[in-house]
C-alpha cells in the first residue's frame, strides 16, 4: 500500500501495518482493502515515517540529529500518531520520554497535550511537577492560557492533587 502525506509517499506492507495497529488492520483489511493509495491528512512526513519504523522494528527512530525543543515537540507528534493509530506500546514510550522532559515553560501544554489524548501517567506527571511549588511560573507561562481554555476539566484533577500533596 502507498501512503501520501503532504506529498511525499511512503510504501508499506499491508499486513505488517495491520498486525501493529487496530487501526490499520480497520482500514486496510475492511472496506478499503482494494484501495492502493492513501492520503494521510492531518500528520508531517517525518511523523508518518518515524511511525512506519516503530512499526517495522519496535523502537522509536534515533532522533539525535534534532536539538532539544525539536525532539520534544517530535515526540509529542509521536504521540498524537500512536493515539491516531492505537499503538499502545508506543504511546507509552512517548509518554515515558515526554515525563522525563517537563519543565516550567512546556508542562502546561504537555499536560493539555496528556489529558486530550488519555496520557493518565503523563497527566499525573504534569501535575505532580505544577504541584511541586512551581504554580505562579507556570501559571506565568505561554501555555497556560491555551490550558485554562483547552481543558478547564484538568484544573480539578490538578487542585485535587495539590491538596493531598499539601497535606503530606
Amino acid at each position: 500500500v502507498t501512503f501520501k502525506v503532504e506529498g511525499v509517499e511512503f510504501h508499506a506492507h499491508r499486513i505488517v501495518l495491520a498486525m501493529r495497529s487496530p487501526v490499520f488492520k480497520a482500514e486496510l483489511c475492511g472496506p478499503m482493502r482494494e484501495t492502493m493509495d492513501i492520503t494521510v491528512e492531518d500528520m508531517q512526513p517525518a511523523v508518518f515515517d518515524a511511525l512506519l519504523h516503530f512499526i517495522y522494528k519496535d523502537a522509536l527512530p534515533s532522533m539525535d540529529d534534532l536539538d532539544g525543543e525539536e525532539n520534544g515537540e517530535m515526540v509529542k507528534h509521536l504521540l498524537v500518531a500512536a493515539d491516531r493509530y492505537a499503538m499502545e506500546r508506543m504511546k507509552m514510550l512517548c509518554e515515558r520520554m515526554l515525563c522525563k522532559k517537563l519543565d516550567v515553560e512546556n508542562v502546561a501544554m504537555t499536560l493539555a497535550l496528556a489529558d486530550k489524548h488519555h496520557c493518565s501517567k503523563l497527566k499525573d506527571a504534569c501535575i505532580q511537577f505544577i504541584s511541586s511549588n512551581r504554580m505562579q511560573d507556570v501559571v506565568a507561562s505561554p501555555g497556560y492560557e491555551h490550558l485554562k481554555t483547552a481543558c478547564p476539566a484538568v484544573f480539578a484533577d490538578l487542585w485535587e492533587k495539590s491538596a493531598s500533596l499539601a497535606r503530606v
